[in-house]
C-alpha cells in the first residue's frame, strides 16, 4: 500500500474560460489539506482577450501560475505541457467549467490507494425544469448511471475520462495524450494505460458538471466526435459504444439502409435535435447514421 500522498501540482487547461474563482476555490482547499502543492493553469491559444485578462491575475495568487500557449493545439498537448511544467511526483487534472463538490474532492485523492492512476467521476446538476429542453443535460442524466464507480470499474480503461483524474507524474509521462487527437483522446489515454498494465482505480469523487451548451453547439460538436471516431475506428476498436454497436451490424443491406434513411431523414431530426423538444431515441439515431455515413 502507498503512502498518503502529500505533494500535488493540481493541473487546468483552460479555452475562453474565467477560472479566477475556480483557482481561488482550488488553493484554499489545498491550504486546507496541509499540503505542498501547485496549480498550473494552461491557456490553449484563447481568442477571447476578456477571459485572458482576468486570468493573468492566477499568477499572483500563492503557488499558482498561468501559462498561456500562442497557437490552440489541443487539450492533449496542453495536459501534455502541464505534466512536463508540473514539479510533484501527483498530477490532479481538472476542467475548469466543472464545479467543486468540497474539500473531499482533495481528501480522497490524497487518500492511501494502491493505484497510479485514480479516476474520481463526473456528476450532473442543474434544475431539471430550466434544463429539460437541453439535449447535452437530458443525455447526460439519462446515462448517468454508467459512471458510478462500481459500474467504471468494471470496465476501468474503456471508463477513463479526462475531466477528473489523478495520476503519477511518471506514468503521465512515460504515456503521454496522444497529441494527434482533439478529441476522443482520454479514450486513447485508458487504451494506452492498459497496455503498458498501468492500473486505474475507480472511486466516488466526482466533479460537477451545471453548465450545458445549447442544442446547436452540441449537436455540432457531437458530429466533429463523430468524424474523430471514425477517423481512429480501428484503434478505438472495443473503447466505444458506438463501434461496438456499428461491429454488431454484419449485414451490408442494414448498413446501407441505415444511411440511405439519414440522407433521407437526417436534416429533419438534426432541427429536432437542436429545437426545444430534443429526442433521445433520434438522438441515437442520429448519431449511428451519421456516423455511417462519413466516408473516408
Amino acid at each position: 500500500m502507498e503512502q498518503k500522498k502529500t505533494e500535488l501540482s493540481i493541473l487546468l487547461p483552460v479555452y475562453n474560460t474565467v477560472c479566477t474563482d475556480f483557482v481561488s476555490q482550488l488553493q484554499t482547499i489545498a491550504e486546507a489539506a496541509g499540503i505542498d502543492y501547485e496549480i498550473i493553469v494552461a491557456d490553449d491559444g484563447s481568442t477571447d482577450a476578456a477571459c485572458m485578462s482576468q486570468n493573468r491575475s492566477i499568477s499572483q495568487i500563492p503557488h499558482c501560475r498561468y501559462i498561456i500557449k500562442k497557437v490552440n493545439s489541443g487539450a492533449a498537448a496542453t495536459r501534455n505541457l502541464l505534466a512536463r511544467e508540473s514539479r510533484y511526483p501527483w498530477l490532479l487534472y481538472l476542467d475548469c467549467d466543472m464545479q467543486l463538490p468540497g474539500p473531499q474532492l482533495l481528501t480522497r485523492y490524497l487518500a492511501p490507494l494502491d493505484a497510479p492512476v485514480v479516476m474520481g467521476g463526473i456528476s450532473f446538476g442543474g434544475d431539471p425544469r430550466q434544463l429539460r429542453s437541453n439535449l447535452r443535460y437530458r443525455y447526460e442524466t439519462a446515462e448517468a448511471h454508467r459512471h458510478t464507480a462500481e459500474r467504471r470499474q468494471r470496465r476501468p480503461y474503456q471508463s477513463f475520462r479526462s475531466c477528473n483524474f489523478l495520476i503519477s507524474r511518471n506514468v503521465m509521462l512515460s504515456c503521454p495524450f496522444d497529441e494527434r487527437m482533439r478529441r476522443y483522446e482520454d479514450v486513447m489515454l485508458g487504451k494506452q494505460l492498459r497496455a503498458a498494465r498501468v492500473a486505474i482505480a475507480h472511486i466516488d469523487n466526482p466533479v460537477l458538471m451545471t453548465d450545458f451548451e445549447a442544442n446547436p453547439d452540441y449537436v455540432a460538436k457531437e458530429e466533429l466526435n463523430l468524424k474523430t471516431l471514425h477517423e481512429f475506428r480501428n484503434e478505438l476498436k472495443g473503447y466505444s459504444r458506438l463501434l461496438t454497436l456499428v461491429e454488431g451490424i454484419h449485414i451490408s443491406l442494414v448498413r446501407r439502409m441505415i444511411v440511405l434513411l439519414q440522407r433521407l431523414f437526417g436534416p429533419a431530426m438534426r432541427r429536432n435535435l437542436c429545437g426545444p423538444h430534443p429526442s433521445l431515441t433520434i438522438f441515437k439515431l442520429y448519431r449511428l447514421g451519421y456516423f455511417l455515413s462519413i466516408t473516408n
